[in-house]
């Protein structure tokens, strides 16, 4: 079998090889192999093979070169003339033999023999050399498959993906075919032209065009696809989001309501009942645990339906006489103190079963008002009055709102304060204080003034309150001043005097509700001692509390001036000490 070294087809015999080069590659177009030139003779194209694909014909030669070795070797039984006769067909019908590259086909033997034994001889030892450098590298059938993988490999189109036989009939294929896809159309062609409806582009056939619509279709058809895919993705993931998000609403919206129920219990607003309530249900344990007698739960009971009946406190957690005793006890003792200014007479009162937990600024109230009662100043606004029991205080503040005074504080606490446990503080005595014509004023020490957290400020104010001489004077002074109702966050407390001790610090006297009658009590002794103080004591580093008010009483307030006061609540703003 002879191969056409241009175009790679193979024939049986010499005759046809001529005929073949005659016919395709004379007397029609000559395409180079290698890089598909076009429109040159023969003598032209073996040329441009010879110069811009050396190295490709070389090794097209060379695998020529292998056959014929490998022949000779496997047949030693063929004659030396049809070993001539392949080497000299292969040298003449190459065209990019260097020696030879105007061959033409007239010039062929027409025999076919040849007297070559000097050329075979020199293309033996050529090619026993390549193959000897060759097996050096990789096996000889390797080369052999790779040479001919490479070089000629049968062509397949690039449009259809179809393979044929010879380059020559891939020409006639493409040209036929894919006429409308080449940059020069077959002229004179008839065809009817199809335009794609989608894209514009043009076909010459028919079931190409259907194919290409159908392509379309699909791309269409899978971008559908996956918009419907991505969209279900989108609404799956906006679900999600919208359950993440009503969990988290569902679940703050649960933390409010129970931060708020909290703040309801701790301010006295959960609708639990009010004074009476907790004392009998706190009465009630006692007996129970057998801390209390039947008898004596009977007795507290009548007892506090009388309080309650008649408005007034029935006195059990009272403790009075303190101030006297405390005056008698700086007189003879108390070396380290080098001055005291201590408020009017004023009873302690201190929590009770019924507002333990919520009732010290009632109690503190009660603290107060019982030294106006004792000081013949506020005779005309107090007259008759006795000091009232926690829900007579409670009725009387909303009598205050109903007035018109505090309208904020009153909505604060739904303008309710009977039958509850809500806390007041500040505010509420000052409105309670001003609707009975008792004139006094709220100071707020809204920030600290002193080293960590400390309000030396407040101190000075208390201490200017109660003191008029500094220098000279006793060393224990009973002021005529009523005492100071002082509020921190949380409790409240009542200031009934000041220290100035040697070493030039001050300290406050006051009374807690928190502190039951048998510790206050101890002040009455008549051998009071040091540490009895310890509970009425507080230094500027024991007060470091964010923000504190007072409420300062000044005198009585004629008609006229509690209107204006209660004009003002309407907009009512404390007093602030930088």
């Amino acid at each position: 079998m002879l191969s056409c070294d241009i175009c790679g087809e193979t024939v049986t015999s010499e005759p046809d090889m001529k005929a073949h080069l005659l016919i395709v590659h004379m007397e029609n177009e000559v395409i180079c192999p290698f890089c598909k030139l076009s429109g040159v003779n023969y003598d032209e194209m073996c040329f441009h093979i010879e110069t811009a694909h050396f190295e490709q014909n070389e090794l097209g030669r060379n695998f020529e070169r292998i056959n014929t070795i490998h022949c000779g070797t496997s047949d030693n039984r063929k004659d030396n003339t049809q070993q001539s006769r392949m080497e000299v067909n292969s040298s003449i019908h190459s065209p990019c033999a260097s020696n030879h590259p105007k061959i033409s086909a007239q010039s062929l033997p027409k025999d076919g023999t040849l007297e070559h034994k000097a050329f075979y001889s020199e293309n033996l030892t050529e090619s026993r050399k390549f193959l000897e450098s060759k097996e050096k590298q990789c096996d000889l059938s390797k080369i052999k498959g790779s040479i001919y993988d490479t070089v000629y490999s049968p062509p397949e189109c690039p449009f259809c993906g179809k393979i044929e036989d010879c380059t020559q009939d891939m020409e006639t294929h493409v040209k036929t075919n894919h006429a409308n896809l080449l940059d020069t159309p077959v002229e004179d062609c008839d065809q009817p032209l199809y335009d794609c409806p989608m894209c514009g582009l043009t076909c010459t056939n028919y079931h190409i065009l259907q194919e290409h619509v159908d392509l379309h279709l699909e791309e269409s058809s899978f971008r559908q696809g996956m918009d419907r895919v991505q969209c279900s993705r989108d609404l799956e993931l906006a679900h999600h989001l919208q359950e993440e998000e009503d969990r988290k609403r569902s679940e703050e919206s649960r933390q409010e309501r129970e931060e708020f129920q909290k703040l309801q219990r701790q301010y006295g607003l959960d609708n639990s009942g009010g004074y009476k309530q907790q004392l009998l249900r706190s009465m009630e344990r006692e007996v129970n645990s057998g801390r209390m007698h039947p008898s004596e739960f009977h007795r507290r009971k009548a007892d506090m339906m009388e309080s309650l009946a008649i408005g007034i406190d029935d006195g059990k957690t009272k403790t009075s006489g303190i101030i006297e005793a405390l005056y008698q006890y700086y007189q003879n003792a108390a070396t380290d103190v080098r001055r005291v200014w201590l408020s009017a007479a004023v009873d302690h009162f201190h929590s009770s079963f019924g507002d333990k937990g919520w009732g010290c600024g009632y109690r503190n109230f009660q603290m107060l008002l019982s030294s106006l009662l004792q000081n013949d100043t506020y005779d005309d606004c107090l007259k008759g009055m006795s000091v009232p029991c926690i829900p007579k205080i409670q009725s009387m503040i909303e009598d205050a709102w109903r007035e018109g005074f505090d309208p904020q504080g009153a909505s604060q606490l739904n303008d309710r304060l009977q039958g509850t446990k809500a806390w007041i503080g500040a505010c509420e005595i000052y409105t309670l204080l001003t609707s009975l014509r008792v004139k006094c004023r709220i100071v707020d020490f809204h920030k600290s003034t002193g080293p960590l957290g400390t309000h030396p400020r407040l101190f000075e104010w208390i201490l200017n309150y109660y003191s008029t001489e500094r220098e000279g004077g006793p060393k224990a002074v009973c002021t005529p001043k009523p005492p100071i109702y002082l509020q921190h966050q949380g409790h409240s407390r009542t200031v009934v005097g000041i220290e100035e001790r040697k070493n030039q610090t001050l300290c406050l006297l006051v009374f807690d509700p928190a502190c039951p009658s048998r510790e206050m009590q101890k002040l009455l002794k008549q051998d009071m001692e040091a540490n009895s103080l310890k509970q009425l004591r507080k230094f500027v580093g024991n007060l470091k509390h964010k923000q504190y008010q007072i409420v300062a009483v000044e005198g009585v307030l004629t008609a006229e001036e509690k209107i204006a006061r209660r004009q003002a609540s309407q907009v009512f703003t404390a007093e602030k000490i930088p």
